[in-house]
């Protein structure tokens, strides 16, 4: 009888629990995020008198001018120099207020001076900054100097009594009479110790509400950072346009290299081979010699040549995929020395792209599993996925430990980072589940048809 090992308990950390709300408002004035959404009010503050100087001179001098052959220029340039702009508040932002923001895409003009006008005058990112450097104005001016303005009372008034005790300010009442007051409301003058440092304790309180005013007004600086300087989904669609544009350029290179040194080293070389052959056998004949040695080794020459080539055909566009995916898996899966269980479940026929990337995956994939995951069994579902994506997944019972395809390694050189570029092309994506031991899950999700 085998004893059954009794798996290890895994003791879970407790997560950490929230300080209480009293000790969270009294350390809130020396807090380091307090003290840099100080910073940040400032900063905002004296960049928003620049920027008032900014629009005022360039945006009213451009529309001044927008009448000669410099004005129109001159407001592409303004409109423009909002990216700058917009690159300093994503700065602050991310400095001060511990928020990143994602940059737009960079500005890609046409080509000519009427392509740089029309693609600086439709360039979002530089509308969106223009707005945001508008809104500024009020809010970071306005706002911000009565927040500074607030914050500086409110301190004045913290350590008013000692002030108070230090310099005995002398001033006269509306009667003449002498008073050590520093402060007056109304008839009411703050002249005495008592009054002075009940003041200083109102002041006090106050400084442990400000920095939650302060916390509330930078909170709308980053929703407003966050809504008009970051990358849009738009932008982020472009982005992922571009890469995927540039990997179906390499991996369409890429592929035409493979043909390339294939036909250079393989059936080349035998062509040339089946040529010299042919070619002695010509001079024996001329001899009078007896030439069929040379005869068969140039048809078995050819015969190998006829077979490279063969597979070279197979491996751009396997012949059994005009039956369709599921009977191009089945040969592949059947050809595997590990054995296969294939399940193919596809309603509707994906197009012939998809169905190539699909079947160059797959035999990817189950070249990983026969030469690094020491499995004894694979298994290949293709599945509808949702309605416009199939999920292709292969598992193996292996060693697992195989790393994504974004790590700088890759267990074994599995080439995974190859195939996660080839499905970025399509707009698919690439996911590895495997934990040390195994099992390995590759999952790819592709859409039904290609772009």
């Amino acid at each position: 009888m085998t004893e059954t090992q009794a798996e290890p308990t895994v003791v879970l950390d407790p997560q950490p629990s929230a300080p209480p709300l009293w000790r969270t408002v009294l350390s809130a004035p020396i807090q380091a995020r307090t003290w840099k959404e100080f910073a940040y009010l400032l900063a905002v503050f004296v960049l928003g008198l620049v920027v008032v100087t900014y629009l005022f001179v360039g945006l009213g001098g451009g529309l001044f001018v927008s009448l000669t052959i410099i004005g129109i220029p001159l407001l592409a340039l303004v409109l423009l120099g909002g990216r700058p702009w917009a690159w300093i508040y994503r700065g602050l932002a991310e400095t001060l207020l511990d928020t990143p923001v994602e940059s737009p895409p960079p500005f890609a003009p046409q080509p000519g001076v009427f392509g740089f006008l029309k693609s600086a005058f439709t360039d979002r990112p530089s509308w969106r900054a223009l707005v945001f450097l508008v809104i500024q104005v009020p809010l970071g001016i306005v706002i911000g100097y009565l927040a500074l303005v607030v914050a500086a009372m409110v301190v004045f008034v913290a350590i008013s009594p000692i002030i108070w005790g230090v310099f005995r300010p002398v001033n006269a009442d509306e009667n003449g009479v002498p008073r050590n007051s520093m402060m007056q409301f109304g008839s009411f003058y703050i002249d005495t110790w008592p009054r002075v440092l009940g003041v200083g304790a109102i002041g006090v309180l106050l400084c442990f509400a400000l920095p939650w005013l302060l916390r509330g007004i930078c909170l709308v600086h980053r929703a407003l950072t966050i809504a008009l300087l970051s990358a849009t989904v738009r932008d982020k669609q472009l982005v992922g346009l571009r890469a995927s544009r540039r990997a179906a350029v390499d991996d369409a290179a890429a592929t035409l290299r493979r043909v390339e040194r294939d036909l250079h080293d393989g059936a080349q070389a035998r062509l040339v081979t089946i040529a010299m052959a042919l070619g002695r056998a010509e001079e024996r004949l001329d001899a009078g010699a007896d030439p069929r040695d040379l005869i068969a080794n140039a048809h078995a020459s050819s015969k190998e040549a006829l077979t490279e080539l063969r597979e070279l055909v197979r491996g751009i566009h396997p012949p059994a995929l005009e039956l369709g995916l599921e009977p191009a898996l089945e040969t592949l899966t059947s050809r595997c020395a590990v054995p296969v269980d294939l399940r193919v479940t596809l309603p509707q026929r994906p197009s012939p792209a998809i169905e190539a990337i699909a079947y160059f995956s797959v035999a990817e994939l189950l070249t990983n599993v026969v030469k690094h995951a020491h499995a004894d069994r694979a298994w290949v579902s293709v599945v509808p996925h949702d309605a416009r994506t199939i999920a292709i997944t292969v598992r193996d019972n292996g060693i697992g430990g195989v790393l994504p395809p974004g790590d700088t390694e890759t267990a074994g050189g599995s080439g995974l980072s190859g195939l996660a570029a080839r499905s970025r092309a399509v707009d698919g994506t690439l996911t590895v589940d495997s934990p040390t031991g195994g099992p390995t899950v590759v999952t790819l999700l592709l859409p039904k048809v290609g772009p």
